[in-house]
């Protein structure tokens, strides 16, 4: 089967395609004929070096979700030749053809394609996590996600609305912010703005801007830090963090033991997807397998709204 291996860390252009022997489902666990691939900012950090795979995961192929149709079934494993699933992976996701727990792989919408399959779960399943497991949002109150127009931040307001929250949302360029709008976003927050008092912040930039969005806060809010795009460090108004009894917490899915994975997943199956009916995952663009580097080119020109796709 054909792959898409990072040659040496660098550059876009250190993507190429390799041929790897087709891998075989153990127990419990289900085959993919990969038709579509989600681009991750983390595709990118594992190109450049500095974010390695797991143990156990090819070190040289990026890709963390996938869309495709079961074409073999491990023993005891749910899922039946055939069936349409999109699942998250480890790494490796870039192949013809990718090995997942059959209860970690989550049936495609009807009304879905596969590329918008393959751009939803890394971005839904982040969005559920952070909003409802770590933030416990609750109907009626307000969030603010910082970075709207990323595929993160668009499927996070989408499940905030259909849970019946108030949405505010914060981004690069006044244009991303009127998309976002007519998407569904209540309530879009120039640069120039004062961040209004909200109860959650899904924060997806990190860095400097931690400070205003803890001051922003309501008492008991929650801050869920899920991306670190403008930097590593951050001030803490502690005395602030005392007083309003607030909340700080991080999370990330890659990392994560294929058990709590699993969890996640059947809790996003059986609690997320179904509040979402009618909605669609935000595709920005689509390239072949082939021509990844153009697509990693422009995820890190930060142009794109919504999530970029690599199909076979």
């Amino acid at each position: 089967m054909r792959v898409i291996r990072i040659r040496t860390p660098g550059d876009p252009d250190v993507l190429e395609v390799a041929e790897r022997p087709t891998p075989e489902p153990g127990p419990g666990e289900v085959r993919l004929r990969v038709a579509a691939m989600g681009v991750n900012r983390a595709d990118a950090l594992q190109r450049r070096g500095v974010y390695p795979a797991p143990p156990g995961v090819a070190a040289d192929v990026p890709g963390l979700e996938v869309s495709g149709e079961i074409d073999a079934v491990g023993p005891n494993a749910e899922g039946r030749v055939g069936d349409r699933v999109m699942s998250l992976v480890a790494g490796g996701g870039y192949a013809e053809q990718v090995v997942v727990h059959g209860r970690e792989a989550i049936p495609v919408p009807a009304d879905w394609s596969m590329v918008e399959a393959a751009a939803a779960l890394e971005s839904y399943l982040t969005a559920f996590d952070a909003l409802f497991e770590r933030a416990l949002a609750r109907p009626g109150e307000r969030v603010l996600v910082h970075a709207v127009g990323s595929g993160v931040g668009l499927a996070t307001i989408q499940l905030a609305r259909a849970a019946g929250m108030i949405t505010y949302g914060t981004a690069r360029t006044p244009e991303k912010l009127d998309r976002a709008v007519a998407l569904g976003l209540h309530h879009a927050v120039g640069a120039d703005s004062a961040l209004p008092e909200v109860d959650i912040i899904i924060d997806l930039v990190g860095g400097r801007g931690v400070e205003a969005s803890l001051l922003a806060l309501a008492p008991r809010g929650r801050l869920v830090v899920v991306g670190l795009l403008a930097g590593l460090t951050a001030t803490l108004p502690l005395g602030v963090l005392l007083a309003r009894r607030l909340r700080v917490e991080g999370t990330v899915l890659r990392s994560r033991p294929i058990e709590e994975k699993i969890a996640l997943a059947q809790a996003f199956r059986a609690r997320g997807l179904p509040p979402l009916e009618g909605a669609r995952p935000v595709v920005d663009s689509v390239f072949p397998a082939t021509s990844a580097a153009e697509a990693h080119r422009r995820m890190e020109a930060n142009e794109s709204f919504g999530r970029i796709v690599l199909a076979w």
